[in-house]
């Protein structure tokens, strides 16, 4: 997959790094020269210095040739300018932007720009998840938010412990997609029966996350 990235530092050091590894072909444009020199260095990948939110600049990096967009600069009106040009000026199938102040996220959804990252909404509502469900063993968002997938441990006590996942009354658009106990791993059904110490994969709604946590790993 050929993946032009917009920005620098850490970021996109790291990111470069770890979409390289898997094989996919990297370019990455920044306005830093030193930055740039410097990414040569590390980075199997095109480095391009410019100012991407300039089209001729975009298209001289190769942007026909892209698969997918990532624009992660620290500046959220470039972010929103990069990823609009990507698709309606070259028709790139995918563009990607990083929303520093999650109140613009609106903003770019309403603009044309569907797929957002907001750091400062993830790390929140990591925090707040972890918080209320100390069993919570990991949890990411998926879908731009849409759907949240989790690990948690049914807790000794808990409502789910030794009932069928059939009798559990799970909210609506709540799946548990896999169970893991001790060396076994099983793929449950309506009559799989929950035990205390059980590890399970949830994919389930935001709005109905608490109601279905509560319910497999009890309180916190």
């Amino acid at each position: 997959m050929n993946i032009l990235i917009v920005g620098g530092g850490v970021l996109a050091y790291f990111l470069s790094q770890s979409l390289i590894r898997k094989g996919h072909r990297v370019v990455v444009v920044n306005r830093d020269g030193e930055e740039c020199i410097e990414l040569s260095r590390r980075l199997n990948a095109t480095i391009v210095k410019g100012d991407a939110t300039r089209p001729r600049l975009l298209e001289d990096a190769g942007i026909r040739a892209q698969d997918a967009v990532l624009a992660i600069t620290p500046n959220d009106a470039d972010n929103l300018l990069i990823c609009q040009s990507s698709a309606r000026l070259f028709g790139v199938r995918r563009a990607l932007a990083l929303v520093n102040d999650p109140q613009n996220e609106e903003i770019f959804h309403r603009l044309g720009v569907p797929e957002t990252i907001s750091v400062t909404s993830v790390i929140s509502a990591l925090i707040e998840r972890r918080s209320a469900f100390d069993s919570i063993s990991n949890l990411f968002g998926a879908f731009n938010g849409k759907v949240e997938v989790a690990e948690a441990v049914v807790k000794d006590g808990s409502p789910a412990d030794g009932l069928a996942l059939k009798a559990l009354e799970l909210p609506v658009s709540t799946l548990v997609a896999a169970v893991n106990r001790g060396s076994e791993e099983i793929i449950p059904n309506g009559d799989t029966v929950l035990l205390a110490g059980d590890q399970v994969l949830v994919v389930t709604r935001p709005e109905v996350f608490d109601s279905a946590m509560g319910k497999i790993a009890g309180g916190a």
